[in-house]
């Protein structure tokens, strides 16, 4: 029996169910509302914190069969100040278990001494002992892993697990949810593109076509014996030449790189660098952490078209015997490095006429991050782009 004023363990267990459905429903209205993947999974995370006193966490979401990044909070400074640690493709035990379909009924604890990622580390980790998996699925199709933590040595108990795992099937739907949202405006981007085609043919393609009338009317002009008039139709299409390689700037800033089709920056990378080999001679070594996350499309043709002129200078200006690529993509930001070996970059404003290095700055400029360029370790020259992401 309780005595007057206490609360017993029935009324107590009724408190927490009421707490917890709360949380449930909370959650589910607040995935239900955004359509932003990483709003969704940045408010999950911070919700389960706070409904299970918990410290950190961080979200795999899959791609093509393989792990990203998707989001983290507060993690451990040991992985938050060493990415390569937060790699999709490094062995991590609970992906590991993820893909063998061993995690499927319900979210699990996994002790850090089993975890690839902390184990054998002492500093950094700040006193994480456990975290917990929670499998995200739609239908079968495997779509990530959540996994949290508390800030000190304890396991969650069988009823967080529980709600973990609800938590979890709500996370999914808003997953694919999100996707299809993304799908859908893909479909927009294509039609996009398509406008821009016809804006090139009225626009480029004429002026081009009036340009080729002027150089004819002059050529008629000089073998007519008039070669003051003969200058003046040159001067014009000199004009014209001038005014549809700025319209051509400005569309071409707008079109997708053709290699992305269908493909992660990171493949579209590698394949870049490998066409840079074979046409230069000069090894190009690329790497990707984190290379699977897909990003937004005009951050993908940004990143790519810096690679592609950043690559064209180090092998022609540079005379450079090596060529580093390296990708790298966390939750906030994309992070591209060109590194040679030659006898370096001038970082100065690029002259009247060079529009190379403007051109990078540029690009990384209208997608909110920074180029900048230095002096590589043992020389050489090395061009990196830093660009933001949503969320």
């Amino acid at each position: 029996m309780t005595s007057p004023g206490e609360e017993g363990p029935e009324t107590q267990d009724l408190e927490r169910r009421n707490r917890e459905l709360a949380a449930v429903n909370a959650v589910a209205r607040e995935l239900n509302r955004s359509v932003d993947l990483q709003e969704a999974l940045r408010f999950t995370l911070a919700r389960v914190a706070e409904l299970l006193g918990l410290k950190t966490g961080w979200v795999w979401l899959m791609d093509g069969g393989e792990p990203y990044l998707a989001a983290t909070m507060n993690l451990p400074s040991v992985l938050a100040e060493n990415p390569p640690l937060m790699d999709g493709s490094r062995y991590c035990y609970c992906l590991d278990t993820y893909k063998k379909g061993d995690l499927l009924e319900g979210a699990a604890n996994v002790n850090v001494l089993a975890c690839s990622r902390l184990s054998g580390l002492v500093d950094g980790t700040d006193g994480l002992r456990y975290h917990a998996s929670i499998p995200l699925y739609s239908g079968e199709t495997k779509l990530g892993v959540m996994n949290v933590a508390s800030h000190d040595w304890r396991s969650l108990s069988r009823e967080d697990l529980r709600l973990l795992y609800t938590i979890g099937d709500l996370l999914s739907i808003a997953v694919e949810r999100a996707r299809l949202f993304a799908r859908s405006a893909l479909l927009g981007a294509s039609e996009e593109r398509n406008r821009l085609a016809r804006e090139i043919h009225d626009t480029i393609a004429q002026g081009l076509a009036a340009t080729a009338l002027r150089l004819e009317t002059a050529e008629a002009l000089l073998e007519a014996g008039s070669p003051a008039e003969a200058r003046k139709e040159i001067s014009r299409a000199l004009a014209l030449t001038r005014t549809n390689l700025e319209e051509a700037r400005r569309s071409v800033l707008d079109l997708r790189a053709a290699p992305l089709e269908g493909r992660s920056l990171a493949e579209a990378l590698a394949l870049l660098a490998e066409s840079q080999e074979r046409e230069s001679g000069i090894p190009v070594r690329f790497r990707a952490v984190n290379g699977a996350r897909p990003l937004p499309p005009r951050v993908e043709t940004g990143l790519y078209r810096i690679c592609q002129e950043a690559l064209n200078n180090a092998a022609r200006h540079a005379e450079a015997s090596r060529i580093e690529v390296l990708l790298t993509l966390t939750p906030g930001e994309a992070r591209l490095r060109v590194e040679d070996d030659g006898r370096g970059l001038d970082p100065s404003p690029a002259p009247p006429g060079r529009h190379g290095i403007l051109g990078m700055r540029e690009r990384a400029r209208l997608l909110g991050g920074r180029l900048e360029i230095s002096e590589a370790p043992g020389g050489g020259a090395r061009v990196e782009a830093a660009v933001p992401l949503e969320g």
